[in-house]
């Protein structure tokens, strides 16, 4: 069985970089650019990793990680531009596993 990777971003053009990669390296990817539909796919697939972007059209990549936590124990990474030290503190305060 292949894992399943979530990927939230939405710059498509890293989005679709990172989806690439992961499927290159044999996973199955579920790519989203916005937070609504990546939280519904959270309740419809057995995912082994989620990548989220911080900034989001619909909701902010902080908000949805604690929504996915709330319900889910898969490692969480949040993959973002967002380099100050209290954006990471936020982010592994909030449930991220890690913050690149």
């Amino acid at each position: 069985m292949r894992e399943k990777i979530l990927i939230v971003d939405d710059e498509k053009a890293i989005a679709d970089l990172v989806e690439v990669y992961l499927k290159n390296d044999g996973y199955q990817v579920f790519k989203f650019y916005n937070a609504t539909e990546a939280l519904a796919c959270t309740e419809k697939e057995s995912l082994s990793l989620a990548i989220l972007d911080v900034m989001l059209p619909d909701m902010d990549g902080f908000t949805l990680c604690q929504k996915i936590r709330a319900n889910h124990l898969f490692p969480i990474i949040m993959l973002t531009a967002k380099v100050e030290d209290m954006d990471k503190i936020i982010g592994l305060t909030l449930g991220a596993d890690d913050y690149i």
